[in-house]
């Protein structure tokens, strides 16, 4: 007989399948703007968490025989008016700005995913009453609501980390509560109330992991725009105060001196550009990998 008669035809290996956020993971890594993002936003975390260990100046410690002095061996990115260490100062203010960013975020994630579970999953005066608020919150320019309540409250960093908080908080409100309206027609959910669990099961076990997708983005996103409302309000004397070294105050205290000593604005500058820019393209990044129509 005829060996290729006798031939079995190979089957077509089939791929186990694998898991939602796995997959995301895997249309993350191939999304280079996405990990470029993700790389820049890990350096400066890294550098800011390592502060300590590195063998820097004081960033606090002045020595006005050497200010403004231009970018060296010795002072790689130059000196600021008072003779610190800009590379100093820009790696210890990371840790401050990105604390800010983390901080500010958690407030509007803490506070507005509980609005939007609460006013998307029982609806009626609940939705009303919790949206209204926030249709309200959101008449307001978010700049001048954040100078508002640094203007009551003083300024200081604490209070800057609140204030933008509190802003935040109706976009992700908003974005929960319309997660929540898909999540709590689906199938599952229904499934749940018919084999009698209780609603906080039910949010808990079921929507609340189903909705998280365009949570993460927000978050990812909102990070790069705290840092940037945390420097504007410390380019106003309402967020971080001397000496802290703080990307948005370190704008405030060179500004009169960008003609003579343009670097020590430059950086401090460069090094928000760079930190939002890397949350944005890696929040574009999460929310491509993140939509559940490219899963293949």
């Amino acid at each position: 007989m005829d060996e290729q008669a006798l031939a079995i035809p190979s089957l077509p290996v089939v791929r186990a399948p694998s898991g939602y956020y796995t997959d995301a993971w895997r249309r993350l890594r191939r999304n280079h703007t996405a990990m470029i993002g993700l790389a820049v936003v890990g350096a400066f975390a890294v550098l800011a968490a390592g502060a300590p260990l590195l063998n820097l100046p004081d960033p606090i410690t002045q020595d006005l025989g050497a200010r403004m002095l231009s970018p060296s061996r010795l002072h790689w990115l130059g000196t600021d008016d008072l003779g610190r260490d800009l590379l100093s100062r820009i790696i210890y203010g990371g840790r401050v700005s990105l604390t800010v960013g983390i901080v500010s975020v958690g407030i509007a994630l803490a506070v507005g995913t509980v609005l939007g579970l609460l006013g998307g999953y029982y609806g009626g005066w609940a939705e009303s009453v919790t949206m209204r608020v926030m249709d309200v919150m959101l008449a307001f320019p978010a700049t001048l609501l954040a100078i508002f309540i640094v203007g009551i409250r003083g300024p200081g960093l604490n209070n800057a980390m609140l204030a933008i908080g509190v802003i935040n908080i109706p976009i992700f409100a908003r974005i929960v509560r319309g997660s929540v309206l898909r999540a709590r027609q689906e199938d599952y959910v229904e499934a749940a109330r018919a084999l009698g669990s209780s609603h906080v099961r039910i949010i808990g076990r079921h929507i609340l992991p189903n909705s998280l997708a365009p949570v993460i983005v927000q978050t990812t996103l909102g990070v790069g725009s705290a840092v940037l409302e945390a420097a504007g309000l410390s380019f106003l004397g309402l967020g971080a105060q001397a000496p802290t070294p703080e990307w948005g105050a370190m704008l405030t205290n060179t500004r009169e001196y960008l003609r003579d000593a343009p670097w020590a604005a430059t950086f401090p500058g460069i090094a928000i550009l760079l930190t939002v820019v890397a949350c944005n393209l890696l929040g574009d990044g999460l929310r491509d990998a993140l939509d559940p129509r490219l899963r293949k």
